[in-house]
């Protein structure tokens, strides 16, 4: 039988409609396994994909201030210090990191109202006290830890030691990510910022499966992840990819199936599109001039412009569909902490954290009011915190120890009602005394405004089943909106 021989313009109009509909199939089939997946029980390493509650927030923000803010200098305001300053505490003085310790100390900067709401806000912030109606303020966060790793460690993890999946690990394995592109979580660097003390297994996915884990991003370098250039053309590369991923499947199939293997071509195939995405996603010649002035991008002060990149870009991951992005302050010269703690002034406070809330201030004041602009804040939580707050009173003459009895954080954005204040500490800002919260309580929340209970995010490891907020929490429901 002879077939009749048809043109290729012919065979594309006859059968246009079936080429759209192998796409539809395409991604109708996705939509349909996600659907599955929440019906049944899923593998290890499985996202939820359909959350417990109806979220009021997609993508989490997350500004870690390292080295311990001093709340009392920035968003706690307390006049007893300025009536009691340079005489000796008039309560029992608790054990601190160093034991150096001396006379109640007055903060050196000035605290004045924003907004409608009144939060009393200091001199280092005047560009995101400007947004203190956007702002859920927590001004009676406590820690069980008083020294940086552990700090940092229970901060990000809900655990005092390294070995646990990092908050950002957990939302992106609980949500599963917007996009094929870019991981689920990325931790940003630039200029000289490092890891907190603790190093990258702050950003570890734990015994989660590795697609969780951050990765890190210098926003400002030639080649901003490893070996993200192609070294191959993309045909050579992909047939290598299939060529591995065929010889992964086989093995992971012997095993019975494996979490980790999967989660080894997972990670292959999400760098394979990075080499493309990231590239786009950091040339910033599509932002104004205005845009980018207004996070102070072309400012002269070298680690101010390099933050102001970090939040810019942040803004751009979270467009694109990132679940959790974390930003890193950067070291600054004489006055500030050392380099893994740049918030860390043990002495000579007043210049340190002034060096610190220069760096910072503008860039996440840009940050909120660009995400507010673009419709972006009622679906993106930002969150500001450190690892603890400072002490009342001074170390040496003009520095602060360690607090973690006590301290500020704030919230912003999806799910939360700006314009509040939650809790309280005493008059000298050294004990929370009112609805005292714990690091526990603030992953709860985060989780809450993912519409993810805390309590039933858990991945069973070693013949338990872990969650980051441990067997503790309670959602902060005053400062939900």
């Amino acid at each position: 039988m002879v077939l009749p021989v048809i043109s290729r313009r012919r065979l594309l109009q006859q059968c246009s409609t079936g080429f759209g509909a192998v796409a539809l199939a395409t991604l109708m089939s996705r939509w349909c396994q996600s659907e599955t997946n929440t019906k049944t029980q899923l593998p290890p390493g499985a996202a939820m994909r359909v959350t417990h509650h109806k979220p009021r927030a997609k993508n989490v923000i997350f500004c870690y201030m390292s080295g311990g803010v001093s709340h009392v200098d920035s968003f706690d305001p307390k006049p007893a210090l300025q009536k009691l300053h340079g005489q000796p505490m008039p309560v029992k003085v608790e054990r601190t990191q160093f034991n150096k310790n001396g006379q109640v100390m007055a903060s050196p900067f000035e605290f004045r109202k924003y907004g409608q709401c009144g939060l009393e806000v200091s001199s280092l912030f005047p560009n995101v006290g400007k947004l203190a109606d956007d702002l859920a303020v927590v001004r009676s966060l406590t820690t069980p830890v008083n020294e940086h790793a552990q700090g940092n460690f229970l901060m990000h993890t809900g655990f005092p030691f390294m070995g646990f999946p990092s908050a950002g690990a957990w939302c992106s394995y609980g949500l599963g990510n917007e996009t094929e592109e870019l991981p689920g979580y990325v931790v940003l660097q630039s200029g000289a910022a490092v890891p907190p003390h603790g190093g990258v297994s702050l950003y570890s996915n734990g015994f989660l499966p590795a697609q969780t884990q951050g990765s890190l991003m210098r926003v400002d370098a030639a080649e901003p992840i490893r070996n993200i250039r192609p070294y191959d053309s993309p045909e050579v590369q992909r047939h290598r990819l299939d060529l591995v991923k065929d010889f992964d499947r086989q093995w992971s199939a012997h095993l019975g199936g494996n979490a980790q293997v999967e989660a080894a071509i997972i990670n292959s195939e999400t760098a394979f599109r990075m080499q493309s995405a990231v590239p786009n996603l950091l040339d910033i010649s599509d932002e104004s001039a205005i845009t980018l002035a207004e996070y102070g991008l072309e400012n002269s002060d070298r680690e101010l412009s390099a933050y102001a990149r970090q939040c810019l870009i942040a803004r751009r991951l979270v467009e694109r569909g990132v679940r959790f992005v974390e930003l890193s302050c950067l070291t600054r010269g004489i006055g500030a902490g050392n380099g893994p703690n740049p918030w860390d002034q043990h002495g000579d406070l007043e210049r340190g954290h002034a060096a610190m809330a220069k760096q910072v201030d503008q860039p996440i004041a840009a940050l909120l009011s660009d995400l507010k602009r673009m419709g972006l804040l009622d679906e993106t939580l930002v969150v500001w915190a450190g690892e603890f707050g400072r002490t009342p009173f001074s170390q040496g003459s003009n520095g602060r120890d360690h607090n973690p009895f006590g301290f500020t954080v704030w919230l912003a954005g999806g799910g939360v009602r700006g314009g509040t204040t939650y809790g309280a500490t005493d008059e000298l800002g050294y004990h929370a005394v009112e609805k005292v919260a714990t690091v526990y309580d603030l992953w709860a929340t985060v989780l809450h405004c993912l519409g993810v209970n805390h309590e039933r995010l858990t991945y069973r490891y070693s013949g338990r089943d872990y969650r980051l907020t441990d067997v503790f929490g309670n959602v902060l429901t005053d400062i939900l909106g």
